[in-house]
């Protein structure tokens, strides 16, 4: 929805080839009536039939597309020069990687994408010569606090410093997390996100596949990668540089301002996000995340230094883990604090595998989600 209102401010500059979506038909359809794309894909075939009985209906010359294979097609299109890549999850990797190697500006609001494809990922957009651009807000910042020249980036960064709000929970007592509820932990004090999103930002899951995205993304190792809680989400993200100068990228959270920033860089146009008021501003803070009640709060952010120390293909199992036990908490299957549980267990239990292909990548997803749900139906956790 960001991304197609920036879009709609720059109508003489942007045109929608591809609209997809999961199983929300209704929307992708009202979506297909403004922006008419020449392509609409979904997850299913009973959802393909649907949408394809509105869109004749509306006597619109969208074409109703099915399935991951026809992601790929229109992420790698030739008539395709930008790809916004923003399915939630390790169903948007194969996608991602389409468009990398057929040489796309590949705008990455998919964590998963990396945290899943790490080194295959990246290989795929050095291969295709890829613009690669991140849209996650922690990460878009950290761009652009960067010298535009990326081969002075390893002698020029000493720290990588992600900001996190804290979520929902960043003053509740720990002892009380079993209690919390599915609605409570969707309920983000600064953002608006979907539900899966919203938990992993009420875990602090988020940051820690934030970590290992930064890892790939700026080729900066775990140990150079911090992240302070900053309550008031005005600083997105910011690099320490060797001289200690400390650079900062700052806005209002709006989804918008990474997003314009990814379609038209290197230059800027204007997004919609409004400008920061700072004589509104109660004041900046920042809160060591790895002390005192926060520790115990957040132990979803150590999994991702064990991904980063760890051998390949580490990153498959924490994300394949996460998916299926923040689907089983929403469920409400698992209580939330099980979630890290679920994901501790299925690193702890993970025979080593060195992922080489996608196929290999899809095969262990698989494999763990499995471990996943049989552990929340055991309640082995």
């Amino acid at each position: 929805m960001n991304t197609l209102d920036v879009i709609q401010r720059h109508a003489d500059k942007y045109r929608v080839f591809a609209l997809t979506a999961h199983t929300n038909v209704d929307v992708l359809f009202q979506q297909c009536m403004s922006f008419v794309p020449q392509f609409a894909v979904v997850s299913s075939i009973a959802h393909g039939r649907l949408l394809e009985e509105k869109v004749n209906s509306a006597g619109l010359k969208t074409r109703v597309l099915i399935g991951a294979d026809a992601l790929s097609m229109v992420a790698s299109h030739e008539e395709t020069d930008a790809v916004m890549a923003a399915i939630v999850g390790a169903a948007g990797l194969a996608s991602c990687i389409a468009a990398a190697l057929a040489g796309k500006r590949l705008l990455l609001a998919n964590k998963e994408a990396l945290v899943v494809g790490g080194s295959i990922f990246m290989r795929a957009v050095h291969q295709g010569h890829c613009t690669l651009l991140p849209i996650d807000s922690e990460h878009s910042a950290i761009f652009q606090s960067l010298p535009s020249d990326r081969s002075v980036w390893s002698r020029a960064i000493d720290t990588l410093i992600l900001t996190a709000s804290g979520g929902p929970f960043r003053t509740r007592d720990p002892s009380t997390l079993h209690l919390v509820s599915p609605e409570e932990a969707c309920a983000h004090p600064n953002w608006a996100m979907g539900r899966k999103i919203s938990v992993d930002s009420a875990t602090m899951m988020n940051k820690a596949l934030e970590v290992i995205e930064a890892h790939y993304l700026f080729d900066v190792p775990e140990n150079k990668i911090k992240v302070v809680i900053h309550p008031q989400s005005v600083i997105h993200s910011m690099v320490q540089m060797v001289d200690n100068s400390v650079l900062a990228q700052l806005g209002t959270a709006d989804m918008r301002g990474p997003i314009a920033y990814g379609l038209s860089w290197p230059e800027r146009i204007e997004s919609g996000a409004n400008p920061i008021d700072f004589y509104q501003l109660a004041g900046l803070s920042f809160e060591n995340i790895d002390e005192g009640d926060h520790a115990i709060r957040f132990p979803c952010l150590r999994l991702a230094r064990s991904v980063l120390n760890a051998q390949s293909g580490l990153g498959v199992v924490l994300n394949a883990a996460n998916e299926i036990a923040v689907a089983a908490f929403l469920a409400k299957r698992i209580r939330f604090d099980q979630i890290y549980d679920i994901n501790a267990a299925c690193m702890d239990t993970h025979s080593f595998v060195n992922p080489d292909t996608l196929v290999d990548l899809i095969a262990l997803d698989k494999e763990v989600r499995i471990r996943a749900t049989q552990l929340i139906d055991k309640c082995q956790c």
